[in-house]
């Protein structure tokens, strides 16, 4: 199964995204957490780092080993079981778009090819997970616009990134 997921175009640095490696990103977001829209993504992304925090902070504070086997017991199984997304900003953030570029492109598997705003994309997110496993049947990845406007119905098969 290919994870592979280049993003190319119009940009200053062509880069290629391994999707299976994500499961490991702390950026990842639960599919579930993610799905509970409010029309902003930034929400959701101030929560995931609000509960990044309290962990860092449960951390320093010398949680005794028992209780902090236990949490690592805990995401183990969570990430074993678990749907997530990631954020596409940072990496297309990374792949620095030209200053002339306009428009994102998915293109799926299939050939075909879907553009939307740069904005957009930048609010958007890849699932790259069901139940633990990658999207083997419908992936690589996912993708959902930030505003949830997709959520019932995002774009499957989605193999590149080119901006345009």
């Amino acid at each position: 199964m290919e994870t592979i997921l280049p993003i190319k175009g119009k940009v200053n640095y062509s880069i290629t995204l391994d999707a299976s490696v994500w499961i490991f990103d702390d950026r990842k977001i639960e599919l579930e957490e993610f799905l509970k829209f409010d029309g902003s993504s930034e929400k959701n992304e101030n929560d995931y780092i609000r509960t990044q925090a309290e962990r860092f902070e449960r951390e320093l504070t010398g949680i005794k080993p028992p209780v902090n086997k236990s949490i690592k017991r805990f995401e183990k199984e969570r990430i074993l079981t678990g749907s997530f997304v990631i954020p596409l900003k940072p990496f297309l953030s990374n792949a620095d778009p030209t200053n002339d570029s306009e428009k994102v492109q998915l293109d799926f598997k299939d050939g075909s090819k879907q553009s939307m705003t740069m904005d957009e994309a930048m609010n958007g997110f890849l699932r790259f997970s069901q139940d633990g496993k990658p999207l083997r049947e419908d992936g690589p990845t996912h993708f959902y616009f930030g505003d949830g406007s997709n959520a019932s119905e995002p774009f499957k098969y989605v193999s590149g990134i080119t901006v345009i």
